[in-house]
């Protein structure tokens, strides 16, 4: 299965995000920068954390405005799988890839920390490769992840199934709306998360808690 990792100014998170899909699929993905209309025929297009320039005006607000963002849109609605994690998952919102949004977080405080996650829905291609309701372990690092949607879009989430990822067991950082942690859009084939997944995916990390969103995504799940 073939992967993009989509590089912007002030991301740096990508070299994180390249090593763990080269280890778990066993192909380098493509990098595609931020003024490129063509991306490549791939499976999976990840946009990483980081602070996407400088996250001045509203975090993810000017990314999402860059021409990459028109290719990848036009990519989704073909059916390629797209993750956003942290600043990915916040230009994914400000494109308007997914419902809500994010704002700062209820501390006022940036969270670097390790937290736990529920897999609220584990029949998606980003989960299954983990069981329905299992909680594993994840790294957060961001300042405005507080995840929010008004009443009726929650209502639409929860219907739906979109909401993929809670912050389990009290460990919420941010304050997000009904412990959201990461949703899905209505197809199902583009997800924004705040967690770090790809910080978690072997025993040098101290677990591999992570790998499954990149194995399902990928579809290399072992048998």
């Amino acid at each position: 299965m073939k992967s993009a990792v989509v590089q912007l100014p002030g991301l740096n998170r990508d070299r994180d995000m390249i090593a763990a899909l080269t280890k778990i699929s066993g192909k380098a993905p493509v990098t595609v920068w931020q003024t490129e209309t063509d991306i490549p025929d791939v499976d999976l297009i990840v946009i990483p954390g980081g602070f996407s320039y400088g996250d001045y005006l509203r975090c993810g607000a000017i990314a999402a405005r860059m021409p990459v963002m028109q290719a990848i849109r036009e990519k989704a609605e073909k059916g390629v799988k797209v993750l956003g994690v942290c600043n990915g998952f916040q230009i994914l919102l400000e494109a308007g890839l997914l419902p809500g949004a994010l704002m700062r977080n209820a501390s006022l405080k940036f969270v670097c920390k390790e937290i736990k996650l529920q897999v609220v829905n584990a029949d998606t291609d980003f989960t299954r490769a983990y069981a329905q309701g299992q909680v594993i372990r994840s790294p957060v690092a961001h300042h405005d992840g507080n995840y929010f949607a008004d009443a009726e879009t929650l209502a639409a989430l929860q219907g739906n199934g979109q909401i993929v990822f809670k912050y389990a067991d009290g460990t919420n950082p941010n304050g997000s709306i009904d412990d959201i942690a990461g949703v899905v859009n209505k197809a199902g084939n583009v997800l924004g998360m705040m967690p770090h997944p790809e910080n978690l995916i072997e025993s040098a990390h101290g677990g591999s808690d992570g790998r499954g969103i990149f194995a399902s995504a990928l579809d290399v799940i072992a048998a």
